[in-house]
């Protein structure tokens, strides 16, 4: 029987670019990051349960979904932990948005769900033809954390243009549409959906290693516990489980920024 694989998706930071956060005085998020939780069928049916005893290690926390920026650092950990000890693989595609103002692109992200859609685009090429590669037969399934400020409809329309061959200029790579079927592509609440629930925690653990906080820090921590569940080619996750848009040479990293990724060659 072929294999199906669910992949949840969720996002970290915002699109705009047009006021960056500089420290304790707030703004734009510096990254934008699409993160993908993807698991087998089986797998997806324990995902409930798994969540579950996440929550559990929580005994205080009333709430009974996870939700991981309401977490403190502890548990924060405890909830990579318990994660990296699943069959849980992790795909990640970042945005430095600082390398946007001034750049050709700039014009273009301007425009509402464009920079999203375009790091989706990256996410699902290396999600889709992971799919195949473990089985040509299998079909991949999407289910998105649903956010008041993405377009759907507009994600919807780049993906059909895109499956459809209507393309101005011919990519370098494509989605594996073999696997992937948009129109089963589902947009669902955060609370209801344990695999979102999931996928929230691993995007949230990249966002923290990569974008400052008030006091300009970073906390690579809750990452380096996920590093066995980024999804690797031969043994490689950059560019595949873990991949900056644009790449890391041209991301316009700092010291730390570039330790975190290059701890991943």
């Amino acid at each position: 029987m072929a294999a199906t694989f669910v992949g949840y998706i969720d996002e970290a930071g915002d699109e705009g670019f047009g006021k960056l956060n500089a420290g304790p005085l707030g703004g734009q998020s510096r990254w934008l990051i699409l993160g993908c939780c993807l698991v087998t069928r089986d797998a997806d049916l324990k995902l409930p349960l798994w969540r579950d005893q996440i929550l559990q290690r929580f005994p205080n926390k009333r709430a009974r979904d996870l939700h991981f920026r309401h977490l403190n650092h502890q548990q924060k950990i405890v909830a990579c932990q318990e994660i990296a000890a699943r069959p849980i693989i992790a795909c990640l595609t970042l945005s430095h948005k600082i390398t946007i103002p001034g750049s050709r692109w700039e014009d273009v992200f301007k425009q509402k769900g464009y920079l999203y859609n375009y790091l989706l685009r990256w996410l699902l090429e290396r999600v889709s033809h992971h799919c195949f590669n473990n089985d040509a037969h299998c079909s991949l399934k999407l289910v998105f954390s649903r956010r008041s400020n993405t377009d759907y409809q507009s994600m919807m329309d780049y993906l059909t243009l895109m499956r459809d061959g209507r393309e101005a200029i011919r990519p370098v790579r494509s989605i594996n549409w073999k696997v992937l079927d948009i129109d089963t592509i589902a947009v669902e609440n955060h609370s209801k959906w344990a695999g979102l629930q999931i996928a929230d925690c691993i995007t949230s653990a990249f966002f923290s290693a990569v974008e400052p906080n008030v006091y300009g820090n970073y906390e690579p921590g809750y990452a380096q516990l996920l590093r066995g569940n980024l999804m690797t080619v031969n043994g490689r996750i950059l560019n595949c489980g873990l991949t900056a848009v644009p790449s890391v040479f041209k991301s316009a990293l700092d010291e730390r920024q570039t330790a975190f990724f290059q701890s991943y060659r």
